[in-house]
Formats: C-alpha cells, structure tokens, sequence
C-alpha cells in the first residue's frame, strides 16, 4: 500500500474546541505535521488569544458549537480583530445554511467531524499557501 505522505508546515495553529477528545487527538496529529498548536476550549477564549497574539497564529480551526461563545460568535469577533484571519470551520452537527453563510462571509473552509487527518493536512495546507 502506498502510504501518501501528508503535507505539514511550521506554522502556528489556534485549535477552538470543547472536546478534550478532539484536542487530544489533533494536537497530536498537527504538531506530528510540525506545526505549533494553541488551545481554546471555546470561543471566548479563542478571541481572548486571538487578540493577544494576532501575528503569530497563522491559521484558526474553529468548532461551531461550543460553549460560553459559539464558533459564529468567535468567527466575528476574530475577524473584527483581523480582518485576514484564515478561519477553517469545523463541526459535526451544523447545518449546511450556516456553514455557508460563514464561508461567504470570509471563511476558509470547513472540515467536517469526525475529522480524518489526510483531510485535514490538505485543507490546511490548501489555505496557508493561498496568498
């Protein structure tokens, strides 16, 4: 079988999820790919180191439902602070109208969960090589 190797980079990466499942697992698989990972466990938080460090992240993945602000919310207020914030969207259960209506609003792309790495190393590289 031949194995495909999986497209990586050294760039910084804001992770925004409330499963520590999903943490355990993507971090794991990102900085695997050589990438630097940040954690927010919702999307208060996200915007919070966001704000603080809107140079250094390259890529935010944004998780649609979470608690204390949701990814819309967070989608928003990031792009307020950035407005070039590269944001890929993230879910398992959001509905196609909402996914859409982010992505016509700036919006990289959307993975959808569970997530499957191969993809995920794709999309990534998809949208930091976009200049």
């Amino acid at each position: 079988m031949n194995k495909k190797k999986l497209p990586g980079g050294t760039e910084t990466i804001l992770l925004v999820d409330d499963q520590d499942a999903i943490w355990d697992f993507m971090i794991e698989a990102l900085q695997t790919l050589g990438y630097t990972v940040i954690l927010a466990e919702n999307g208060l938080d996200a915007v919070e180191i966001y704000k603080s460090n809107p140079s250094k992240i390259d890529l935010v993945i944004l998780d649609m439902i979470m608690p204390k602000l949701g990814g819309h919310g967070a989608f928003y207020q990031i792009r307020a602070i950035d407005p070039n914030a590269r944001i890929l969207l993230s879910s398992g259960y959001v509905s196609e109208e909402e996914v859409n209506d982010i992505l016509e609003q700036g919006a990289k792309g959307f993975i959808p969960k569970p997530h499957r790495i191969s993809v995920i190393a794709e999309e990534i590289r998809r949208i930091l090589d976009e200049k």
